[in-house]
């Protein structure tokens, strides 16, 4: 959703980056340079503040301790939306992270507790598709990310540890995003557009900004 992050940031709201783990154990790259290419996305999209949980990868789980975690950095951030993976992958992390997120947001809003900071309850959860199945997803809304598309690329370039250069001969993402975004776009009628799922319905206050 790197094209929705900078869409929002040009619209003047303020994002946050949450990654739940820093990707270790994992044989690509290492947690320092992992962390160096994140700061260096981060910069790219424009977002001041990214936040790495220790949780970790391959192993994440929606655990009560974990929720606990989640929670005391929404009550912190006090975000009016959160955006997590879709819930339905082959990765178990993805779907792991999904619901943690989700019961980690209802926990925010708990008074009797020993979290740190004040109540919160973030009003929606979008999905974003971060899907290891080939599978057709309904989304909720599109969002027109036309302006915003080649930024998201050079973000992703970032990563080289994940895609590019340390991986020859493996699949080429840049041309796999603007196919599957230049699809989400087409169907919205702008150039590129990235989906988003919400479990609940989503409501429009005013009408002059459909597409």
């Amino acid at each position: 959703m790197g094209g929705a992050i900078v869409t929002l940031l040009a619209q003047g709201h303020e994002v946050t980056i949450c990654d739940l783990t820093n990707g270790e154990p994992t044989p690509r790259g290492s947690p320092e340079r992992r962390a160096e290419e994140a700061a260096a996305a981060a910069r790219i999209l424009g977002v001041a503040r990214r936040i790495t949980l220790p949780l970790p990868n391959r192993e994440l789980t929606d655990t009560v301790e974990n929720r606990r975690v989640v929670a005391e950095v929404i009550r912190d951030v006090r975000p009016e939306l959160l955006f997590v993976p879709y819930w339905v992958d082959a990765h178990p992390d993805h779907v792991a992270g999904a619901a943690l997120v989700e019961a980690a947001r209802f926990y925010a809003k708990l008074t009797k507790t020993t979290m740190r900071g004040e109540p919160h309850y973030p009003r929606r959860v979008y999905h974003f598709l971060t899907t290891h199945y080939d599978l057709y997803v309904r989304p909720s809304f599109i969002l027109d990310i036309s302006a915003a598309f080649e930024r998201k690329l050079e973000a992703v370039g970032a990563y080289t540890s994940q895609f590019g250069t340390d991986r020859p001969g493996e699949y080429d993402m840049e041309d796999w995003l603007r196919r599957a975004n230049a699809y989400w776009g087409f169907l919205i009628g702008t150039r590129y557009g990235e989906p988003f799922v919400c479990r609940e319905e989503v409501g429009l206050s005013r009408l002059d900004a459909l597409l």
